[in-house]
């Protein structure tokens, strides 16, 4: 590895870190901040509901902001947005200063995803390519499932506030790291921004988005329900419409005539859905039943972290030499086989028998999965189009993960208790199990494991 690509995988990781840490580290500290600003479940809700929204309405655009104006300058904004709203939401004297200031986080934070990973793909190829991701898979994988533990301390020992502040220290570093980089390759066409189509994507993905969010605060006859669901799905149906017509299209459709795009993009649904549906439940249960803390709670779901650390850039590596069909196979088959290991977990849990062994399979699972999954995604599409692709398949995964969460109370019965924690921990498990049946019949390694498929950018 070259300097100038050890300095991009760095920046790229650390720019990726902070997003996918702030996602997951605020769970555990919402009692406190209720606690202190007052307002209850609903402003709970809202300080998840604000970042989630505007992230997985905005990412689709970020993508193609990356590829138009340079991944590296819309890498910077982000980063210094990120930061600027961190600090706001720091600081924030009210509930409503804090629910404001993650709304505009979360549109910073879509900022940071699509660049980063579109700085790889760009920087490196081949096996190289591969083990990068790998690489960068275990870091920011490591980040969203080390979250709730990194909050648990900082809200048991100091302050809440300080998991928004603590995110200066790596935004400052990736700052002065930019600054030592060399150019990064660009996209030799730079397309034109998308306007009508950016409007009518947000508004297609933000209105079901919100739907499903409160569905739980409002019933489905409701017109807060209603009008956000009716208007997204129209919104949605006419950004098709319009994608197919234009000249230079934010989203090129032809990218999903692409099969280990198409059938990638399907897994990542039913993968990251289990994903974030399976961690939520586990979050939940041993804290709410099993009377776990916040910090004890981020503890014990860190052997996956752990486990994705030390294999995921050598699964990576190793499915950039044959291709990524076996693994995206395998590993979501072993991850479901963990989940369901966990069925028996009691109200007197024993950790270490009851939940600790399906977790450090779950954790196998996600390391054998997760970077084969992303190249074989990304790599099979024309560089030209990684930062729209990474964007697609960061929406895909986000929009997984709400429809899944969206749908425990269903499941459950109500409750995450001693009934309801093993019907969701089945659900998940049939998750991951689609998920590799999928990639087993959708996915084709290429014909040789360094040459990805390619395609145009003609609009379909």
């Amino acid at each position: 590895m070259t300097r100038q690509q050890r300095l991009v995988l760095t920046i790229a990781i650390l720019s990726s870190f902070v997003a996918f840490l702030d996602g997951s580290v605020v769970n555990v500290a919402l009692p406190a901040m209720t606690k202190e600003l007052g307002g209850g479940l609903i402003v709970q809700q809202w300080v998840v509901d604000a970042y989630l929204i505007t992230l997985g309405s905005l990412i689709l655009l970020a993508g193609s902001l990356s590829d138009a104006f340079g991944r590296i300058r819309i890498l910077r904004i982000g980063l210094i947005g990120f930061g600027v709203t961190s600090i706001l939401c720091a600081v924030a004297p009210t509930a409503e200063v804090l629910i404001v200031a993650r709304l505009l986080q979360g549109g910073a934070a879509a900022l940071l995803v699509p660049s980063s990973l579109a700085i790889i793909i760009s920087t490196f190829s081949g096996v190289a390519q591969g083990k990068a991701i790998g690489t960068w898979t275990a870091w920011t994988g490591a980040a969203g499932i080390t979250g709730p533990l990194l909050g648990g301390v900082l809200v048991d020992t100091l302050s809440w506030r300080l998991i928004f502040a603590i995110n200066i220290i790596p935004i400052l570093v990736t700052l002065w790291l930019m600054m030592r980089t060399d150019r990064v390759p660009e996209p030799e066409h730079r397309p034109r921004i998308d306007v009508v189509g950016a409007v009518l994507g947000a508004v297609g993905l933000g209105g079901p988005v919100f739907a499903l969010i409160e569905q739980e605060r409002y019933s489905w006859s409701s017109p807060m329900l209603l009008v956000p669901l009716i208007g997204g799905v129209a919104s949605f149906v006419a950004f098709l419409w319009w994608e197919r017509r234009h000249p230079d299209p934010m989203l090129p459709l032809s990218l999903f005539r692409v099969r280990n795009f198409g059938y990638g993009n399907i897994a990542t649904v039913f993968i990251y859905g289990a994903l974030s549906l399976g961690f939520f439940a586990i979050a939940v249960f041993i804290q709410q039943t099993a009377g776990f803390s916040a910090t004890l709670a981020g503890i014990a779901t860190l052997p996956p972290t752990l486990v994705m650390l030390a294999l995921s850039s050598w699964f990576g590596k190793l499915a950039g030499k044959h291709g990524p069909r076996l693994f995206m196979t395998v590993g979501p088959i072993v991850a479901g086989v963990g989940f369901l290991l966990m069925m028996g977990a009691q109200q007197d849990l024993n950790y270490w028998v009851q939940l600790f062994p399906g977790i450090l399979l779950v954790g196998l699972g996600l390391a054998i999965t997760v970077a084969p999954l992303t190249a074989g995604i990304l790599g099979s599409i024309d560089p030209a189009h990684a930062g729209i692709g990474s964007a697609v398949n960061n929406a895909v995964s986000r929009v997984a993960g709400l429809v899944s969460i969206a749908l425990v109370g269903i499941i459950a019965g109500g409750a995450l208790g001693v009934d309801g924690f093993p019907r969701v921990v089945l659900a998940t498990a049939v998750f991951m199990f689609v998920g590799g049946v999928v990639s087993f019949v959708g996915i084709r390694n290429p014909r040789t494991a360094t040459a990805p498929e390619t395609t145009t950018s003609s609009p379909a």
